[in-house]
């Protein structure tokens, strides 16, 4: 296993073309990153679904509550709607941008309301910048983030096949 400069504070999502490898941002969205070391311990990210990939723009995934479902109990229209049984989050804007590779929360209109879903950018999209809390980075494995299936939803979801903290690996 490799070594990372701060295995709690990294997560490891293991991805059908590889691992990525995400630095979380505990200094800059503290609730934020301990929420997803919560659900990747407790295997809530496992198998879920990125229900919501733009080309150009971002990957979504992490409605623990729907997108775990497999076919034909898989309901695209349900998926992205979820979140988990824990409380939402309140906001932890910051200067940092959104930048390519940047993980970001996904959230309804209401600023105080993201819970487990996240996205990553496949480009730097400076208009969220200020509206969305950014809580990590991938550090490896952007080129397997870019061959995720396209699709609001894809048709075929590619999925999280597990997400682990490394310092537990």
């Amino acid at each position: 296993m490799a070594e990372y400069k701060d295995p709690e504070n990294t997560i490891i999502v293991t991805l059908k073309d590889g691992p990525v490898v995400i630095e979380l941002l505990p200094d800059v969205a503290p609730k934020h990153s301990e929420r997803m070391k919560e659900l990747a311990r407790a295997g809530k990210y496992d198998n879920v679904a990125f229900h919501r990939v733009i080309d150009g723009f971002m990957a979504q995934t992490g409605d623990v509550e729907h997108a775990n479902m497999e076919a034909p109990n898989y309901n695209a229209r349900r998926a992205g709607t979820g979140g988990s049984d824990l409380p939402d989050l309140p906001a932890e804007f910051s200067r940092i941008p959104h930048d390519r590779g940047t993980l970001g929360a996904a959230r309804s209109q209401n600023p105080n309301s993201a819970n487990s879903q996240f996205f990553i950018n496949f480009k730097d999209n400076s208009f969220l910048n200020g509206q969305y809390t950014v809580y990590g980075r991938v550090i490896s494995g952007m080129e397997h983030v870019d061959k995720i299936q396209r699709g609001e939803p894809p048709a075929s979801p590619d999925r999280m096949i597990s997400v682990k903290v490394a310092a537990d690996v």
